[in-house]
């Protein structure tokens, strides 16, 4: 199956990028110098906020580096009800802004985690009652018709281990329960396969529900420890929960073979859990999964000096 309508892209997640700021990660021009070294040509904004805001410099920067933003990151408790949901809109507002400027037009949308990014403890109940799954489902299909109405941006939303959508069930219940006019998904590979689901099933039952994707693998033995322990996401990714292909699940051909059969365009973007990570790690890591992504015949991928 050939893969040309799939385009590769990377993510600030894959050099441990989690928050807009910490001491813990790299800044934003080492991560967009080391992604131009690693291959890739196309990079999502990563935590709102990252990213130079001002869309002249940001083109710049991306220019100097002969890079291509493909997309941006939101995270939204609209579970919460409506005053969640004001939040959401102000929040991608400005994302959809900064997308639309530099020709991007993908927003991935991501649910509240309740357990906290650092710690790992509880912040919320890990389930919701039936009003506040009707808050999330209703709030979203909201947000995607102000972004796709006001700004042309499509609402892609990403399931997420420790969140109220996180399983394969959860995930196929939230897109019956949700409008496709204004709502798809961008199917994270490794969160799926972390939850125990099964990607190419999804890609099957939903095939035009898929607009975006996230490549990731799971180390099915570290999963499994961390479900026997009763771990936190938080307290998985250190643990290496999240590996780089070819070591985990999903396996990645026939993976990129069903997602070659939907016969449509798709950014494929790698987004491994590295949170938080030695500064040198991440882009050897990086270059190798470009080139075998490559070598499963995804690209664009570009050779050393760019």
């Amino acid at each position: 199956m050939r893969l040309e309508k799939l385009t590769l892209g990377t993510a600030p997640d894959s050099w441990g990028v989690w928050f807009a700021e910490d001491d813990r990660q790299v800044g934003w021009s080492t991560y967009l110098d080391e992604i131009a070294q690693a291959g890739y040509t196309h990079t999502e904004l990563g935590p709102q906020g990252f990213m130079p805001q001002d869309p002249a410099r940001l083109r710049d920067e991306l220019a100097a580096r002969d890079l291509t933003l493909c997309g941006g990151t939101v995270f939204a408790g609209l579970h919460r009800g409506a005053q969640a949901l004001d939040e959401a809109v102000e929040a991608c507002g400005r994302e959809a802004r900064l997308l639309t400027a530099l020709g991007a037009r993908h927003l991935v949308l991501l649910p509240e985690q309740y357990t906290d990014q650092h710690t790992g403890e509880p912040t919320q109940a890990g389930d919701i009652d039936p009003e506040q799954w009707k808050a999330l489902t209703t709030g979203y299909d909201r947000l995607g018709r102000v972004l796709l109405e006001e700004y042309g941006v499509d609402l892609v939303f990403h399931p997420h281990a420790d969140t109220h959508v996180d399983s394969q069930e959860r995930v196929e219940r939230f897109l019956a329960d949700t409008d496709p006019r204004y709502v798809n998904l961008c199917l994270d590979t490794g969160h799926i396969s972390y939850c125990h689901g099964d990607n190419i099933a999804i890609v099957e039952r939903f095939p035009e529900r898929i607009r975006y994707v996230h490549l990731k693998q799971v180390d099915p033995a570290v999963r499994d420890k961390v479900r026997a322990e009763k771990l936190s996401l938080a307290e998985a990714v250190p643990m290496g929960v999240m590996v780089e292909p070819p070591y985990g699940e999903p396996a990645m051909p026939p993976l990129l073979d069903a997602l070659a059969r939907l016969d449509t365009d798709l950014f494929t973007v790698v987004e491994q859990d590295l949170y938080p990570v030695e500064p040198h790690v991440p882009l050897p890591i990086a270059a190798r999964t470009a080139g075998y992504l490559r070598g499963c015949g995804l690209g664009p991928v570009r050779r050393w000096p760019y």
